[in-house]
C-alpha cells in the first residue's frame, strides 16, 4: 500500500467510498443525511482535483486501485481581527474501503496527511467528526487528535 495524490482515474472508486461514508452518516443521523445520494458529481470531483487548495491523498494497493482517501482543504485566516493567520490543513473527509479496514490504511493515510501538511508549512491539521460515528472518533483519538471545539444542538 502506498499514498499518492489522487487523480481523475480514481473518481469511480471515490464514489464507492464516498457512498460508504454517506451511509455511515445516514445511519447515524437519518434526520440530516439523505439515503443514497452522491456527495459530488464527476465534474465537481474533477474541479476539486484541479484545485491546489483542496488536495486529495489516495491510498492505493499494488494494482494502483484506490483503497482509501483523505480530502483536504488548506485554510488560513489572513484578515481576521481575532484569529491568527496560521496555515491549517483541514481533513474534510477520510475514508478507507470498509472491506480493507483493520489493515492500518487509515493510519497510513493520516500519517501521509501529517507529512503533507508539514511539507506545506502548516501549523496544524484539523477535522470534524460526527459524534454518531463512534469508530471514527475512536480512530482519531488513537491517532492523537484532541477536541478543539464542540458543536452542539437541540432538536425542536
Amino acid at each position: 500500500m502506498k499514498v499518492r495524490m489522487a487523480s481523475e482515474k480514481d473518481i469511480e472508486r471515490m464514489h464507492v467510498l464516498l457512498s460508504q461514508v454517506e451511509l455511515v452518516h445516514h445511519r447515524g443521523r437519518p434526520d440530516l443525511f439523505k439515503y443514497g445520494e452522491r456527495k459530488y458529481t464527476d465534474e465537481e470531483l474533477k474541479e476539486i482535483l484541479r484545485d491546489e487548495n483542496r488536495p486529495i491523498l489516495a491510498a492505493v494497493d499494488d494494482n494502483d486501485c484506490l483503497q482509501g482517501y483523505a480530502f483536504c482543504i488548506f485554510q488560513q485566516h489572513k484578515e481576521s481581527h481575532i484569529l491568527t493567520d496560521i496555515k491549517t490543513l483541514y481533513i474534510d473527509d477520510l475514508c478507507v474501503d470498509e472491506k480493507m479496514r483493520g489493515h492500518h490504511i487509515g493510519t497510513l493515510l493520516y500519517q501521509a496527511v501529517l507529512d503533507f501538511a508539514r511539507a506545506h508549512g502548516c501549523y496544524n491539521v484539523t477535522l470534524n467528526v460526527w459524534s454518531c460515528n463512534e469508530s471514527a472518533m475512536k480512530f482519531y483519538r488513537a491517532c492523537g487528535l484532541k477536541e478543539q471545539k464542540v458543536g452542539m444542538e437541540v432538536i425542536l
